[in-house]
C-alpha cells in the first residue's frame, strides 16, 4: 500500500492558524540547513581520509567492478567541493587513485563490519571498541605488544608496539622493508648540510634575490612606462618567505622601491580620472601615460601601505602566521621602514600620499627608540629648511599641535623644537596683500579704444594672451598666498605655545616654547602682548625656573618689545633688574654655553632700545660684564668685551670708568641687585689691566682696544675681522667645544732643545695618560667635583 500524502483542502487551510504555516516553515528551512551542513561534514571527512590515505600506505580492500563504475559518477561530482587546485600533481594522481576506492576512505579500517552499514543510535565508543578484534586479517603476522588505547574527540585510537627482535638478521630484514615502503612512497629524506654548506647555499640564494632585485629596478629605471607592471613584480618580493635571506631580502627591496619612486615620480600631483575623462577618446600617447600615472599611484599606495604595516607589527609586538621573521628581526625591519618613509617626505613633498606620510612620521618623533625619534625629528627639520611654498610645513604642523593636545602635552621636548626651522621668519603681516603682491592689471576695452589704434589693439591683444599663458605656467606661488600659508602655521604653533603656557607651565617643554617665542615674537599679535608679558613676569617671579629658561623668558619679552610692541608704553625694568642680579650666575662651568643667549639678550635690550635705556644702568650693566669676563672662559669673555665695546660706542660719557676719580656722591656697591641705584659711575674698569695679561690674544686685544676708549680709527683701534663681527658670531668662533684654541698656541720651545724635547714626548704622553685614567677613575666616576659650586660666588676684590 502506497503511502500518499493528501493534499490539504481550501477549507482546512483556513482553519490553519499563522502560526502553525510559520512553525511548518521554520521546519523546512531548517531540515535545507541541516541537509547542507550534513554535506559539509561529509565534504571534511573526506579531505581528513586522503591526507591520512597519503601518509601511510593503503591496502587496497576487494570490491566488484560494478561497484566500482557506478561510484565513479559519484566522485566526479564530489571533486567540485575540493580544493583540488591547490595540491600538487602527485597528490592530484593519488587522489584519482583513491577515488576508485571510497569505501576504503569512509571506512574504519579497525572493523569488520559491512562497508554501508548503518550506524546505530545508541552504541558507545566504547563498546564499539570492545567488539573489535586484537589483530587486523590483512595485517601481517608480527609479535604486536598491546598498551593501553587512547581516547581522543574522533573516538579511540588503538596503541601497540613491535615485540624487539633479539638477532640482527630480523632487524636487518625491518629495515630492508622500511626502505621498500619508503621507495613505494617516493618519499627522500633530506640531506643533512654543515654549516659551512649552509652559508655557502645561503650566499648562494641571496645573490641571486640581488641579482634579480637589480634586473627588476634596472629595467623600470629604463623604461618606467613600459615596465611600470614589473613594480609589482618587485613589491612581491617584500613577502618573502626563505627564512634564511628573507630579512636581507625585505630591506633591500623596501630601499630599492623607495629609490625608484624617488627617480620615476613626477614633478606634480597625480589626481584620479573623472567618469566623462574616461569615456573620451585619446591618443596612444595620452592613454599610456594615463595607464602609467595610475599604475604609479596604485603601486606606490600599496608600497606604503606595507610599510605601515611592517611599523605596526614591530610596534604592536605581532608575528605572522608563517613566522618567517623573528620578533627581533622584526626591528630591523621596522626601522628601514621608517628610513624608507623619512626619505620619501623629504624628496616627494609634492606627490601623492604626502600628507598620509606626514601623519605616519609625527608620532614617531616621539617613540621611545631613540635612533627612529631622531631620524623622524631630522627628517621634518629638512622638510621645514627646503619647503619654500609652505603647504607641507603647514600639513606638519597641524599634525604636532594634535599630537601635542592629544597626548595632554606629555611628548618630548624634541617634538616642539622643530617649530625653530620653520622658514617664515621674514613674513610681515602689517603689510598689505596688494603692496606685497601687485596683481598684473590688463587694460579694458574702453581704455584701449581711446588711447590704442586699431592695429595697436590687435598687437596689445596678442600679448596680454601670452602674458596670461605664462602666469597660468609659472610654478611659483604668488607672494599673496604663501603670506597666507605662513600666517595660517604661525597662528597655530602660537595657539599651541600659548596653551602650554597656560595648561603646562610645570612641563618639560617649557624651554622649547620659551625659545620658540624668543624667535617669533616680533610676528604675534600686537593684542596678545600684554598678557604675554605677564605671564613670563610671572614665570621669572615663581622661581622655578632654570637659568636658562629664565633668559628664554626675557629674550621673548625684549622680541616682544623691540618689534611691533615698541609703541607700547611699557616699561621693561623689572627684566633689567633681573638679568641683571643673574649675570654672576655664570662661571667657566656647565653655564657657559648660556653666554650666547645672554649676549642675545643684551643686543636686544641695550642696541636696539638705546633711547629707552639711561646712562646708570648702562655704566651699572659695563662694570658687571667686565667683572664677569675674568670669570669664563675666552670665547665667552670675548663676546662680554665686543658688547662692552658697543656700549662705550653706543652710549655717550662712558669714558667715566676708564678714570679713577669719583663722579657725584656715593659709594659703588657691586651686591646691590638695582643696577639704577649701585653708583656705579664711582669706580673704574680695572678688570681691563687684568685682561690685558690674559693667556687668549683676542682677549688681549679686546682689553688693550677698551682701556683706550674703544676708538674706530688710529693705533688703537681693531682689525677689520674682529670689528665687523657681532659679539655672538665671536663667541661661536672662538668656542672650545673641540678642546683646541682659536688660533692655536705657538710653541714655545727654543731650537736648541727641540730634539730634547722630541725624545721626552711620548713618555711624558704615556705618563700623562696613565694619571689622567687613574684620576678618572678614582675621583670623577666616584665623586665627581661640583665646580660650578666653587665658581658659583666669584671674587669681588
Amino acid at each position: 500500500r502506497k503511502n500518499t500524502k493528501r493534499v490539504p483542502s481550501f477549507r482546512k487551510l483556513l482553519r490553519t492558524s499563522q502560526i502553525k504555516l510559520d512553525n511548518k516553515l521554520k521546519n523546512k528551512q531548517y531540515k535545507q540547513k541541516s541537509a547542507a551542513k550534513k554535506h559539509r561534514k561529509e565534504q571534511k571527512k573526506l579531505r581528513e581520509a586522503v591526507r591520512d590515505a597519503i601518509s601511510r600506505k593503503p591496502f587496497p580492500l576487494e570490491e566488484s567492478k560494478k561497484k566500482q563504475v557506478a561510484r565513479k559518477w559519484e566522485e566526479k561530482e564530489e571533486e567540485e567541493a575540493l580544493p583540488l587546485d591547490m595540491m600538487d600533481e602527485d597528490d592530484l594522481k593519488l587522489m584519482e587513485d583513491l577515488a576508485q576506492k571510497a569505501s576504503f576512505l569512509t571506512r574504519d579500517l579497525s572493523s569488520n563490519e559491512p562497508v554501508h552499514i548503518k550506524k546505530r543510535k545508541h552504541e558507545s565508543v566504547i563498546e564499539k571498541y570492545e567488539k573489535v578484534p586484537r589483530r587486523l586479517q590483512t595485517e601481517p603476522e608480527k609479535e604486536l605488544i598491546h598498551l593501553l588505547p587512547i581516547k581522543d574527540k574522533s573516538g579511540i585510537i588503538p596503541q601497540a608496539v613491535e615485540k624487539p627482535a633479539l638477532n640482527v638478521a630480523h632487524d636487518e630484514e625491518e629495515e630492508t622493508e622500511d626502505m621498500e615502503e619508503a621507495e613505494d612512497f617516493n618519499e627522500e629524506p633530506l640531506p643533512i648540510l654543515t654549516p659551512e654548506e649552509m652559508a655557502a647555499q645561503r650566499r648562494q640564494k641571496l645573490q641571486e634575490r640581488k641579482m634579480h632585485i637589480a634586473a627588476l629596478a634596472s629595467a623600470i629605471l629604463s623604461e618606467p612606462d613600459s615596465n611600470i607592471k614589473k613594480l609589482k613584480e618587485l613589491r612581491a618580493m617584500l613577502m618573502e618567505q626563505d627564512p634564511n635571506v628573507a630579512v636581507i631580502v625585505r630591506k633591500l627591496v623596501m630601499v630599492s622601491l623607495m629609490e625608484i619612486f624617488k627617480d620615476i615620480a613626477p614633478s606634480y600631483k597625480i589626481r584620479p580620472l573623472t567618469e566623462a575623462e574616461k569615456a573620451t577618446k585619446v591618443k596612444k600617447e595620452t592613454q599610456k601615460l594615463r595607464e602609467f600615472e595610475e599604475g604609479l599611484v596604485s603601486q606606490y599606495k600599496f608600497y606604503l601601505e606595507n610599510l605601515e604595516q611592517t611599523i605596526k607589527d614591530w610596534k604592536q609586538r605581532k608575528l605572522k602566521k608563517s613566522n618567517v621573521i623573528s620578533l627581533k628581526a622584526y626591528k630591523g625591519l621596522a626601522e628601514v621602514a621608517v628610513k624608507c618613509l623619512c626619505e620619501l617626505l623629504v624628496a616627494l613633498p609634492h606627490f601623492n600620499f604626502h600628507n598620509n606620510i606626514i601623519v605616519l612620521i609625527v608620532p614617531l618623533m616621539n617613540d621611545p627608540s631613540k635612533m627612529i625619534s631622531e631620524l623622524c625629528v631630522e627628517a621634518v627639520k629638512k622638510l621645514f629648511k627646503q619647503d619654500k611654498l609652505g603647504y607641507a610645513s603647514l600639513g606638519v604642523v597641524k599634525v604636532i599641535s594634535g599630537l601635542v593636545r592629544g597626548r595632554n602635552y606629555d611628548v618630548r621636548p624634541e617634538v616642539l623644537k622643530v617649530f625653530l626651522h620653520l622658514r617664515i621668519k621674514e613674513v610681515e603681516l602689517q603689510k598689505d596683500s596688494e603692496d606685497i603682491a601687485p596683481k598684473k592689471k590688463f587694460m579694458t576695452y574702453k581704455e584701449k579704444r581711446k588711447s590704442l589704434s586699431r592695429m595697436q589693439r590687435k598687437w596689445r591683444k596678442a600679448e596680454e594672451k601670452l602674458e596670461r599663458e605664462l602666469l597660468e605656467a609659472e610654478a611659483s606661488e604668488s607672494k599673496e598666498k604663501k603670506l597666507k600659508l605662513h600666517t595660517e602655521t604661525l597662528n597655530i604653533v602660537f595657539v599651541t605655545y600659548f596653551r602650554i603656557l597656560k595648561k603646562a607651565q610645570k612641563s618639560p617643554l617649557l624651554p622649547a616654547v620659551l625659545e620658540g617665542l624668543a624667535k617669533f615674537a616680533h610676528l604675534i599679535n600686537v593684542e596678545f602682548f600684554d598678557d604675554l608679558l605677564i605671564v613670563l613676569h610671572s614665570l621669572i617671579a615663581s622661581g622655578d625656573l632654570s637659568y636658562r629658561e629664565s633668559l628664554h623668558c626675557i629674550l621673548s619679552a625684549f622680541h616682544i618689545l623691540s618689534g611691533q610692541g615698541d609703541v607700547l608704553n611699557i616699561d621693561p625694568m623689572k627684566f633689567y633688574t633681573h638679568l641683571y642680579k643673574t649675570l654672576f650666575s655664570l662661571h667657566a662651568g656647565g653655564t657657559n654655553e648660556d653666554i650666547g643667549i645672554v649676549l642675545q639678550c643684551l643686543d636686544v635690550m641695550f642696541a636696539k632700545r638705546r633711547k629707552q635705556v639711561s646712562q646708570q644702568r648702562a655704566l651699572a650693566f659695563l662694570k658687571r660684564l667686565s667683572i664677569l669676563a675674568l670669570h669664563v672662559l675666552p670665547n665667552s669673555s670675548v663676546g662680554i668685551l665686543a658688547t662692552n665695546r658697543l656700549f662705550m660706542q653706543t652710549f655717550p660719557k662712558m669714558d667715566l670708568l676708564l678714570d679713577n676719580e669719583s663722579q657725584g656722591s656715593g659709594v659703588y656697591l657691586p651686591e646691590l641687585d638695582e643696577p639704577e641705584h649701585c653708583n656705579a659711575q664711582n669706580t673704574a674698569l680695572w678688570e681691563l689691566h687684568l685682561l690685558q695679561r690674559h693667556y687668549h690674544p683676542t682677549v688681549q686685544k679686546f682689553a688693550s682696544h677698551l682701556i683706550v676708549g674703544a676708538p674706530t680709527e688710529g693705533s688703537g683701534a681693531l682689525s677689520l675681522d674682529l670689528s665687523q663681527r657681532s659679539a655672538t658670531e665671536l663667541f661661536e668662533t672662538y668656542c672650545m667645544k673641540g678642546m683646541t684654541f682659536n688660533p692655536p698656541v705657538a710653541s714655545s720651545v727654543t731650537p736648541r732643545r727641540k730634539d730634547t724635547v722630541s725624545k721626552m714626548d711620548s713618555f711624558v704622553d704615556e705618563e700623562l695618560n696613565k694619571q689622567l685614567q687613574q684620576y678618572i677613575s678614582e675621583t670623577v666616576a666616584h665623586k665627581p667635583l661640583d665646580f660650578a659650586k666653587h665658581l658659583k660666588q666669584p671674587s669681588l676684590a
